[in-house]
């Protein structure tokens, strides 16, 4: 298979993760997300900042550009360039599933790497966890509906969403290498972005350890970073 097959994948996925949702939407507003609430892109920080619809948009749109970048961006480049590079007719579908699950899982880790490491905002972007969870629902829906759960119940167990998204980054890599077709590309790669999740919510920890979380649902009393 061509090598720049593979180039295509990652350079469209990271810039297609890379669009920021969240900063386009609050500079429709003329707010520079990044000075108010936590300084963060993210949905959690648009819902905050812009309110609860736009929010909700903002999540649904960064899990969108996971799940296309992973499920769809792939498929289209190899069945756009392969058979021209190989002068052969060849078909993404007809390929071997190993080869399949590589391109997916290519296109979404650097997905979640374009959102985390924009290049449109000085390669400082989210924190990963809405697009993450797109690239799950197309890669591993059973595991991400196992780490939604476990997401759920951190949120109304402490209220806080931080505690949710590290235990939900915690809980995901684990349902991935426990259920079936433990795929060990995928698992490793599942590890790698959990842990790098949790390492985006390094600031989190540190509030939350200082106890100047802002809880779900409340609106935070200074611009915390």
């Amino acid at each position: 298979m061509p090598v720049f097959c593979y180039i295509l994948v990652a350079v469209g996925a990271y810039l297609l993760g890379s669009i920021p949702f969240g900063f386009l939407a609050a500079k429709a507003r003329g707010i520079d997300i990044r000075t108010v609430g936590s300084g963060n892109i993210g949905a959690t920080n648009a819902m905050r900042v812009l309110g609860k619809p736009v929010g909700v948009l903002v999540l649904l749109l960064d899990a969108a550009k996971g799940y296309v970048a992973c499920a769809c961006l792939p498929v289209w480049i190899f069945n756009q360039f392969a058979a021209h590079a190989s002068g052969m007719l060849v078909y993404f579908q007809a390929e071997p599933a190993e080869l399949q699950m590589r391109f997916y899982v290519l296109g979404g880790f650097f997905a979640v790497l374009g959102h985390n490491y924009t290049c449109w905002l000085k390669f400082k972007g989210g924190k990963g966890v809405a697009t993450t969870a797109g690239v799950f629902l197309a890669l591993a829906p059973w595991a991400l509906l196992i780490a939604l759960a476990v997401f759920l119940l951190a949120v109304v167990v402490t209220r806080y969403i931080s505690v949710g998204s590290i235990a939900g980054a915690v809980a995901l890599p684990v349902a991935v290498w426990v259920m079936p077709p433990h795929n060990v590309l995928l698992g490793s790669v599942t590890t790698a972005l959990g842990a790098l999740a949790i390492y985006k919510h390094k600031s989190n920890i540190q509030r939350l350890l200082a106890g100047t979380e802002n809880r779900f649902g409340k609106k935070p009393e200074t611009a915390a970073k």
